[in-house]
């Protein structure tokens, strides 16, 4: 890899173009400095680029302008415009980007042997038709002729042919030429050329109205720049707030010329087809489920009050802790059963999206695509616990979604920085050029690789095209090697460092005796040269080194971006036949998805914030390079599994409404899970029962992965028409409050950057670089993604909508300056002095960033949906062994035990949120503390059963009827959510075992780690839960039973060993006493039962599969065990009359 392409830092004046070209002088610095382009020809060989610097401490170092240097071209000759931005591109794809802060950002050419940069397809100025290559019609002046308002290319001679024989209708959109005379169309070149929006900038900021994709010379403002605030804030005139229905050519503010208002007629007549529709639980099953909720409610007050007055005197100490627990007991049901009252199911219609946005129209001829665009964030920190293959897979399988391929784009972001998460990443995108085409010419499902063809069923199920067998086997044998050459990668990888190790040392070593030779008297000292990780093209790998050294570690590098796929052509490129396509894909489109590779720079004495820091550096990014104003985030372990799951998300972002819609969340599923799912790994109960009744609320929570935002959302904006829809803290039972009445509405907690229906003028664009840093790039894509985001307006219904055909003009080319400038927002100072991690994007300070994040976007009045999709929309792995199901539940409890504890417990929630959803919250910080009760009631049996007594005086009538009501009350509510949730009895009954298995063992630990941090300051650490697969490979569950130790396992075991210890003491007891006390026996054995019964799994996996379970566990929980009954005799030592009583006649031996 030669680093032909470097940009420099160049202190306050701008370097001038070198030797004689057409290049213009510097212009004097301003106090803002703005991107100026320097060439020395028309071809691209040389550019300055420059970027804005924050403002603090460095703004007076001379680290402000960034200079590229682009590789001269063979030739020395001008090029025309379209060629030298494909140029530009070409390079950009090419090029392995790298710099940071204080430190020189490079732009180094990659000799890439794969394919993973080809599927940009055909030069702009070639002829579209399929097999002809010839030049397009150009005119005098040498540019392109595009006799079709689609502009598709097209030469002379098939321009002839298709007048003379094809009907006078483009070879692309099917449409009839307006003009079929050559002179005509050359005359009327000039006015083609003023007319189309993709044609060459007219002034500084067109790329970014471009990007608009729908601009109007009543939108400029005096200055010829566009006005972006006309298009976000409305007024109550013409285009009305919220009704973005846009007036016709000519039509006054009294709409006048058209329909009432201004309004196309054709809108005011068309039906309204919704893209989503609510499917509420019927009430057969709904209203008899709300009526045992209140039931057991009302059971469990009268019981608490009984249990209150009737105490027992026996053993006061016994009834004290069990009144205690179950107070709380009962409060954790309310706040975990509120918030299921309101159920709800939704289904969407992929076909009413097919015919709005991807239907001819009117406003869109061609039927091009009018979907928005979609940016994919995968994210993966250290390939040894996260399998490159797996990574990889996923990332085939987001390239092949059924998505509009030039609207998609995929970023990867490698955290750990590691060359073999890129190599494996390259050769994913080579293996795309194959798979992609594969899937979208069968209909493959699923499309991730590894998924399909270990798939269960017959693979040739619905398949009718004849050469799907022969393509499959093909496909198949190009996977195998795909995979051995991925599984090889960390052995070509460290054999490559090695062999150029030595040649460096070996060169080294002959230059020193050189030197020697030379007369030199120094003595000869051994050379001692870095050991350095080496690309494949003979150059350091600017990332983390296998042996790790300054500024190439974990936490010390600089900053890297690849486009590995580079954006695709706007218009579709068919295969053929040929030579080097091993298979025949005529008629299949072979785009390929963006996708870029990404590792934030990093630095000593910087917090990088783990994930969160490593999602808002893919944010600022992806905002630069793409823009799209929607985000999906996927784990690196979750890969598409239904390829129509992105348009399903669609449907609820684009439906009326959904503009008011911060993320559609889609349920986990998992794959790799025992049948038996020992330890709950499914979590069905929590994704389809307390996600759903969520839905019916203020929408679900964000749970990490699978989740597609809207990227203004995760700016920190309040929702459109906030004001309308604000909810107050209880809309469901009490009046809305009015504005004054929040004592809490203007704290710095819940102020919002607000998107201009507010109290004032519109929004300050002044005031962006505080909050989202000094990147004129990011800070102008932000009302173009607002704006893009915004619903179809295809009828007057739709609020805060824009115009049909906005979004079908292709987006800008990739070049060296936007590259640059993604490279500065990914370093790891750019976040100083911003509001990044605390009011925008993700937030910071908590293991559950992903909790956080969702609550802020409820607290500010923005809502979310729960889309299950019929088919699983994603699917993913999760840990199926003990220790690290343990482990990934700490993470969680200890995540919530931080939010109880910070200024983002729902207590201190905003008036915007609805009142069960703040319950909802609450309890997400709240489960974990009863653990320490939980512990207590599951010893309380084996203390019963120790000291004789009961938590209650004696077993009567009362009691029992009350333990009954509770009881069935507490089985049929779980039938009944058995049967709107549509989980397996099973499925429920795996879920309480685990709630116990947890409680007493992940959550107690959490608590304690919590109070820890809080009290002490004592930071927590965090375990990345591994992917990694068992050793066996005969057996797909051998994770399962291995046993790993924890100090996790000690309470469990130890309520365990007490319970089965006290139920024989228990039993001996009773059997040998002169007046047996049966009752007290059968109330503790019941109780004791119980608890063995939830732990029940947790002892299975103990055993192992061979009963290899370490010795320490016995030995601890023995210890512990023996020390508790010691410890009990020596507070209650026997008196003598117990004795007597005990065994009666019976001695021990």
């Amino acid at each position: 890899m030669a680093s032909k392409g470097i940009l420099k830092n160049s202190g306050s004046s701008r370097m001038a173009p070198q030797g004689g070209g057409a290049g213009k002088p510097p212009t004097a610095p301003t106090t803002a400095p703005t991107v100026v382009f320097g060439r020395r020809t028309d071809s691209g060989r040389f550019i300055s680029y420059s970027r804005d610097d924050l403002d603090s401490e460095i703004s007076s170092v001379d680290f402000q302008d960034y200079h590229v240097h682009i590789p001269m071209t063979p030739d020395n000759q001008p090029m025309d415009e379209d060629v030298a931005k494909a140029a530009d591109e070409q390079y950009v794809s090419g090029s392995l980007f790298t710099g940071g802060f204080n430190s020189v950002t490079r732009a180094h050419v990659m000799d890439k042997g794969s394919a993973a940069g080809r599927a940009g397809g055909k030069g702009p100025s070639s002829c579209r038709v399929q097999g002809c290559d010839a030049k397009v019609m150009r005119d005098s002046r040498g540019d392109d002729i595009l006799p079709c308002e689609c502009e598709f290319r097209i030469c002379v001679d098939c321009f002839t042919d298709a007048v003379k024989a094809g009907g006078a209708a483009c070879p692309g959109c099917k449409e009839p030429y307006k003009n079929t005379e050559w002179e005509d169309i050359v005359g009327s070149a000039e006015v083609t050329r003023a007319l189309s929006l993709r044609r060459g900038p007219e002034r500084a900021d067109s790329k970014m109205d471009r990007r608009m994709s729908l601009v109007k010379k009543t939108d400029v403002n005096q200055s010829g720049e566009f006005d972006h605030n006309r298009w976000l804030f409305e007024t109550k005139g013409t285009y009305g707030y919220g009704n973005a229905i846009w007036p016709q050519d000519g039509t006054d503010d009294d709409g006048d010329g058209g329909a009432p208002g201004g309004h196309p007629k054709e809108l005011l007549t068309k039906p309204w087809r919704p893209l989503t529709r609510k499917l509420k639980i019927p009430a057969a099953v709904i209203s008899p489920y709300r009526l045992l909720v209140l039931i057991r409610l009302v059971a469990l007050a009268f019981f608490l009050m009984w249990r209150i007055k009737h105490q027992n005197d026996d053993a006061i100490w016994l009834w004290g802790m069990s009144i205690v627990c179950e107070l709380w007991f009962a409060f954790s049901w309310v706040l975990d059963q509120l918030p299921k009252l309101c159920p709800i199911n939704r289904a969407t219609d992929l076909s009413v999206l097919k015919e709005k946005f991807e239907t001819p129209t009117p406003n869109n001829p061609t039927g091009k695509s009018d979907l928005p665009g979609l940016d994919i964030f995968v994210s993966t920190a250290d390939p040894e616990k996260e399998p490159v293959l797996v990574t990889a897979n996923t990332i085939l399988s987001i390239l092949a979604a059924d998505y509009p391929v030039e609207k998609l784009a995929c970023y990867l972001s490698d955290d750990g920085g590691a060359l073999l998460t890129f190599e494996a990443m390259a050769e994913a995108a080579s293996f795309a050029n194959l798979w992609v085409p594969f899937c979208r010419k069968h209909d493959i499902e699923p499309r991730n690789p590894d998924s399909y063809f270990n798939l269960r069923r017959d693979p040739f199920k619905n398949k009718v095209k004849p050469d799907f067998v022969k393509d499959r086997r093909r496909i198949k044998r190009e996977y195998d090697e795909f995979k051995v050459r991925v599984n090889g990668l960390p052995d070509a990888i460290r054999r490559r460092s090695d062999a150029y190790h030595a040649r460096e040392e070996i060169q080294a070593m002959n230059l020193q005796r050189e030197k020697m030779k030379a007369g030199g008297d120094e003595p000869f000292e051994p050379v001692k040269i870095p050991k350095a990780t080496w690309m494949a093209d003979g150059t350091h790998w600017p990332g983390t080194w296998l042996n790790p050294s300054q500024d190439h570690a974990r936490g010390d590098h600089a900053g890297i971006i690849q486009v590995m796929l580079k954006p695709p052509n706007d218009m579709p490129m068919y295969g053929n036949i040929n030579e080097k396509s091993p298979l025949d894909f005529s008629g299949v489109d072979t785009r390929l998805p963006m996708l870029v590779y990404v590792s934030r720079e990093k630095r000593p004495g910087y917090d990088h914030n783990k994930k969160a820091g490593a999602m808002n550096a893919l944010v600022r990014a992806s905002a630069i390079m793409s823009n799209g104003p929607f985000i999906l985030n996927l784990d690196c372990d979750h890969y598409v599994y239904n390829s129509k799951a992105l348009r399903e998300g669609m449907c609820f972002m684009m439906d009326r409404g959904g503009d008011r819609l911060c993320y559609v969340q889609f349920p986990q599923r998992f794959e790799g899970i025992d049948p038996s799912d020992r330890y709950a790994n499914h979590n069905t109960v929590f994704f389809d029962v307390n996600m759903r009744a969520l839905d019916g609320l203020q929408g679900p929570v964000y749970v990490g992965t699978g989740c597609l935002f809207r990227r203004i959302a995760l700016y920190g904006f309040d929702p459109p028409r906030s004001k309308d829809h604000s909810p107050g803290f209880c809309s469901c039972c009490l009046p809305r409050r009015r504005k004054g009445s929040a004592s809490n509405a203007n704290s710095e907690e819940t102020m919002a950057l607000r998107m201009g229906d507010f109290d004032g003028d519109s929004m300050n664009l002044a005031t962006f670089p505080k909050k989202f840093g000094n990147s004129s790039f990011l800070i102008d894509s932000i009302p173009v993604a607002e704006f893009q985001g915004r619903p179809l307006a295809d009828h007057p219904s739709v609020k805060n909508g824009r115009p049909p055909g906005a979004l079908t003009i292709p987006r800008e080319m990739l070049d060296a300056s936007i590259v640059a400038e993604a490279i500065s927002v990914i370093s790891c100072w750019y976040e100083e002095k911003t509001e990044w991690g605390v009011r925008v994007g993700w937030i910071y300070g908590s293991v559950t960033e992903d909790v956080v994040t969702g609550y802020r976007m409820h607290n500010r009045g923005w809502k979310s949906v729960y889309c299950v999709t019929q088919r699983d929309a994603f699917r993913g792995t999760a840990p199926i062994n003990l220790t690290d199901r343990l482990h990934q539940v700490l993470r969680w409890a200890t995540g919530s035990v931080e939010i109880f504890f910070s200024r983002n417990n729902a207590l201190f929630a905003s008036s915007k949120m609805k009142v069960l959803q703040r319950i909802a919250y609450l309890n997400v910080g709240i489960y974990p503390f009863t653990s320490i009760f939980l512990i207590v009631y599951c010893f309380l049996p084996a203390l019963s059963l120790f000291s004789g007594q009961f938590i209650v005086q004696t077993l009567n009538v009362t009691f029992l009827t009350y333990l009954l009501i509770i009881t069935i009350t507490l089985c049929l509510l779980a039938m009944l959510e058995i049967k709107w949730s549509g989980i397996a009895l099973e499925e429920w009954w795996r879920n309480e075992q685990f709630w116990l298995i947890g409680g007493t063992s992940a959550h107690l630990a959490a608590v304690l780690q919590g109070l820890l941090k809080v009290i002490a300051g004592i930071e927590i650490s965090f375990t990345l839960t591994s992917k990694q697969v068992g050793d066996d490979v005969e057996d797909e569950f051998a994770e399962l039973y291995i046993v790993k130790w924890t100090s996790l396992m000690i309470p469990p075991l130890t309520i365990i060993m007490i319970n089965l210890v006290a139920i024989a003491v228990g039993f001996s007891r009773t059997i040998y006493s002169t007046i047996p006390q049966w009752s007290k026996l059968l109330g503790g054995v019941f109780f004791s039962f119980w608890v063995l019964a939830h732990l029940y799994p947790f002892a299975k996996g103990l055993m192992g599969r061979r009963g290899r379970t370490p010795t320490i566990v016995y030995v601890w929980s023995g210890l512990v065990a023996i020390t508790i009954s010691l410890l009990w005799i020596a507070i209650k030592p026997p008196s003598a009359a117990a004795n007597s009583q005990l065994g009666g006649s019976f001695n021990f031996p």
